[in-house]
């Protein structure tokens, strides 16, 4: 069964760079129609999609996070990794990793979430 973790630090200063991994057991990260996601949860707030890095490498971003996101992979590791810069404490939230699949057109895999902080 696929298993997705995130990692990554919990608390960020703003302005610094949020940087999260998303190790992948199980399953390719290169398999055919999937797309590795980000998705936050602010407190009190619903689910914002972040982005993508596809089954390919390509990547698609939120349109208003595009400009401060980055999503990169390391297949050797099966890992997929997020980087957010310029961080402000807007961007405190939950940070979850998923697996979308093209021809379910739906979330399969979803890693069980990370608090991150942003705070002085």
């Amino acid at each position: 069964q696929v298993q997705l973790q995130e990692s990554g630090p919990g608390l960020v200063k703003p302005s610094q760079t949020l940087s999260l991994t998303c190790t992948v057991s199980g399953g390719s990260i290169t398999t055919n129609d999937y797309y590795w996601t980000w998705i936050r949860q602010p407190p009190g707030k619903g689910m914002e999609w972040i982005g993508y890095i596809g089954y390919s490498g390509s990547t698609y971003y939120r349109a208003s996070l595009k400009s401060r996101s980055s999503i990169s992979r390391d297949t050797s590791k099966n890992q997929f990794t997020l980087h957010l810069s310029s961080v402000t404490p807007e961007d405190t939230a939950v940070y979850y990793c998923a697996s979308w699949n093209s021809n379910i057109q739906g979330y399969i895999y979803w890693g069980q979430g990370t608090q991150v902080t942003v705070s002085s």
